[in-house]
C-alpha cells in the first residue's frame, strides 16, 4: 500500500441533542431529535473471494483461519488508548462465515473484511442472523448471505470501552430495527454496531460536544513508511477517516503530529 498524501478540509458536524449522557438511551428520548441519515455507502456485495483480497483457494466455505492485507491502527483520546488494531498485539486472522457462526454468541461485535473495502460491522443476534446498518437502514439479515466474498472475526475488544451486558446490547440493536434514512444518526455500520455494544453517544454523528481540551489521535501504521499520527475533534470524524483509508488505501492529511512520522 502506498502512502500518497493529499490535503482535504476536515469535516465538521453540527451538534445535535442526543439524550442521556450515560449513553443508555430510552426510546422516548429519541422523540424530536434531528437525525442524520447514513451518507457512507456500506458495501455488502457479491464480490468473489479473489476480488476481496483472498487467494482463489480460500473460498468462504473453508474453515480458516486466513489472513488479509490490512492497515493497522491505534487510537487515543488524550493519553488513553481507546482503539487498537495491531497484529503484534492481537490475532487479526479471519474465518469463513460458516466457521465464524460456531464462535458467536448474542451481542458479539462482528467485522467482515476484504481488501480495498471499508470493513462491515454487525451485532450477532442468534440463529445465524445479525443486525446491522446497511445502505441507510437498520436491518436483520443472515450472516451467511451478507458475507459472500468476505471473511470475518469477532472484535469485541477492538474498542477499549467497557461493554454493556449482552441483553442491553441486544436491546439497543433490536430497538432500532427498521429505522432508515433521516431516522438514524450513524454514518456507517461500525459506528452503529459499536454504539449498540458500548452505548456511548460519541459514536453518533453530532453526538459529541467539541472542546479544545479533548482531541483524538489516530496512529496509522503503514508498512515501510512508519507511523503517521492524525488529530481529530470527535470520535465520529476519526472513524470516518479510518474507514476511508481502509477503502481507498490513500492517507489524506487532515492534521499531522510531528510531521506525520514517528
Amino acid at each position: 500500500m502506498g502512502n500518497q498524501l493529499d490535503r482535504i478540509t476536515h469535516l465538521n458536524y453540527s451538534e445535535l441533542p442526543t439524550g442521556d449522557p450515560s449513553g443508555l438511551e430510552k426510546d422516548e428520548l429519541r422523540v424530536g431529535v434531528a437525525y442524520f441519515f447514513s451518507d457512507e455507502e456500506e458495501e455488502v456485495d457479491d464480490r468473489t473471494p479473489s476480488d476481496c483480497g483472498f487467494t482463489k483457494d480460500h473460498s468462504p466455505a473453508e474453515e480458516g483461519p486466513f489472513s488479509v492485507s490490512e492497515v493497522e491502527y491505534s487510537a487515543f483520546c488524550s493519553q488513553e488508548c481507546i482503539f487498537s488494531k495491531l497484529r503484534e498485539n492481537e490475532d487479526l486472522n479471519v474465518y469463513s462465515a460458516k466457521t465464524l457462526l460456531t464462535m458467536c454468541k448474542p451481542g458479539d461485535l462482528l467485522e467482515l473484511v476484504a481488501t480495498a473495502q471499508a470493513p462491515h460491522w454487525a451485532i450477532y443476534e442468534r440463529d445465524e442472523r445479525v443486525i446491522h446498518l446497511h445502505k441507510g437502514e437498520i436491518r436483520k439479515d443472515s450472516l451467511l448471505e451478507i458475507s459472500i466474498g468476505r471473511h470475518g472475526r469477532i472484535v469485541n475488544n477492538r474498542y477499549r470501552y467497557r461493554p454493556l451486558p449482552s441483553d442491553l446490547v441486544m436491546q439497543n440493536a433490536v430497538g432500532h430495527l427498521g429505522l432508515s434514512s433521516g431516522e438514524i444518526c450513524w454514518t456507517n455500520s461500525e459506528s452503529f454496531a459499536a454504539w449498540c455494544r458500548f452505548g456511548k453517544r460519541e459514536f453518533k454523528a453530532g453526538g459529541e460536544v467539541h472542546s479544545a481540551e479533548q482531541q483524538y489521535f489516530l496512529k496509522v501504521h503503514l508498512s515501510g513508511s512508519g507511523v503517521h499520527t492524525l488529530v481529530f475533534r470527535s470520535l465520529e470524524d476519526m472513524i470516518r477517516e479510518r474507514r476511508r483509508v481502509d477503502a481507498s488505501g490513500i492517507l489524506k492529511e487532515l492534521s499531522l503530529v510531528n510531521g506525520g512520522k514517528e
